[in-house]
């Protein structure tokens, strides 16, 4: 359950993100530093050394209170009426070229407010799992239909995941594959699997690493998943010690005997290694080919605005040459591969959340700031976001104080980037 140390507003003028400096969980090298500006605890990453073995019973299963109330209970969210002319807001068109932000209409019965869940698509369905609201951690499944917005809540069976956040969910074919997670004080790296067809949890056997099949990647929450040939690459996050840049792949070819590989150990906490990233979560990681795009994140202490490259077919990390003052740090922000571009929505900055679109070009490893028209979406991160029918949907979100339950769309414009979309490499 969040602490009241989520919310806590500290001094403006400091700069570098310290969110260690109010919660409980983290670890502390200035113990009388504020935390900027509406930043969320990142406790998933690092907690206080003399905290770091805290312990607490596993949460037992389908205890979350909003599963005790049956879903045919549940308020249903009618489709609302179109606006009227005389009362709609007055905003301003978008050229062509330019991209739109709107609000979703959305129906069904919609989760509650949500922050730290998961947003995959699988065809035009967005599986939303897990996430915790101001108050409580969930483990509830719904699905938003990505071209009605009608939410549904699926039964689901099986062996159901404990209540988690900031885990990661990738769709293998028809299957979400659920790695890590939390809630609190507690941490885990159990893989699940839900089946979308029949809609049957279940928590397979997973082989580990090493002669003895012993090696297994440590619990973990606030890391990354990308797909690539039949294996799904972790990176990074916290394991309520410190924060890790570690790489493993684990081995979905066939589902049911699925198997772990270390491909990158991680760095000694004592060590200044130049040659891959720093120790980080609430980073964001995308697949393009066999490069895997890793930008931004927190290690507790620092939010960075590096861009790193890791070649999933060498195992090596490169840097992007990007000057710092023409790079943005960023936590807890969404990144899309749009393209031959990375569409980067909202997050935090050090200072305070924000609402901004930013666009790397893979090609030239430039960033650029557009600017979007339309209804202006309030600033936020840990959010989930999707690409669909040449949109971004935003789901859900935190800003420091308020816990979002809202549907968000970016019209994308995509014609406006096609002239790179088709060929193109990442020359790193």
């Amino acid at each position: 359950m969040p602490s009241k140390s989520d919310t806590t507003r500290p001094s403006p003028t400091h700069r570098t993100p310290n969110p260690s400096a109010s919660s409980p969980n983290l670890n502390i090298s200035n113990p009388l530093a504020s935390r900027p500006l509406n930043l969320r605890s990142t406790s998933a990453i690092a907690p206080k050394p003399s905290e770091g073995k805290t312990t607490s019973p596993a949460p037992s299963r389908n205890t979350t209170p909003s599963q005790r109330v049956p879903a045919q209970h549940r308020p249903y969210t009618a489709f609302p009426p179109l606006p009227s002319p005389e009362t709609a807001p007055d905003v301003q068109p978008a050229p062509a070229s330019g991209m739109y932000w709107s609000q979703a209409p959305i129906s069904g019965t919609p989760p509650v407010s949500l922050r730290a869940h998961t947003t995959t698509l699988i065809g035009s369905s967005i599986y939303i799992f897990g996430g915790c609201s101001a108050l409580s951690c969930f483990n509830e499944l719904y699905v938003l239909d990505a071209d009605a917005f009608y939410f549904s809540i699926p039964y689901v069976c099986g062996d159901i995941p404990v209540p988690l956040r900031a885990m990661t969910c990738t769709a293998v074919g028809k299957k979400l594959i659920v790695f890590g997670g939390g809630d609190g004080p507690a941490y885990y790296n159990d893989v699940y699997v839900l089946d979308t067809v029949s809609f049957r949890w279940s928590k397979p056997d997973v082989l580990g690493d090493g002669r003895s099949r012993d090696r297994f990647p440590s619990k973990r929450r606030a890391h990354t998943a990308s797909l690539y040939r039949n294996g799904i690459y972790i990176f990074g996050g916290g394991d309520g010690v410190r924060a890790l840049n570690d790489v493993w792949r684990l081995d979905v070819a066939d589902t049911n005997k699925m198997s772990w590989k270390l491909i990158s150990p991680p760095s000694s906490p004592t060590a200044d290694d130049k040659t891959r990233p720093k120790a980080r979560g609430y980073h964001t990681a995308d697949m393009v080919g066999s490069k895997l795009i890793i930008y931004g994140g927190s290690d507790g202490g620092e939010c960075f605005r590096d861009v790193w490259i890791f070649d999933a077919a060498t195992a090596l990390f490169s840097p992007v040459a990007i000057p710092p003052s023409a790079s943005f740090p960023r936590l807890s922000h969404t990144a899309t591969v749009v393209g031959s571009y990375l569409f980067v929505i909202g997050g935090h900055d050090g200072v305070e959340y924000c609402d901004e679109v930013l666009l790397l070009n893979l090609v030239t490893m430039v960033w650029d700031k557009r600017k979007v028209y339309g209804a202006r979406m309030k600033a936020r991160g840990y959010h989930g976001a999707v690409l669909h029918d040449s949109r971004l949907v935003i789901v859900g979100g935190f800003d420091g104080g308020t816990v979002f339950g809202d549907v968000w769309v970016l019209e994308l414009a995509v014609h406006a980037y096609y002239s790179q979309i088709s060929h193109f490499s990442i020359d790193v």
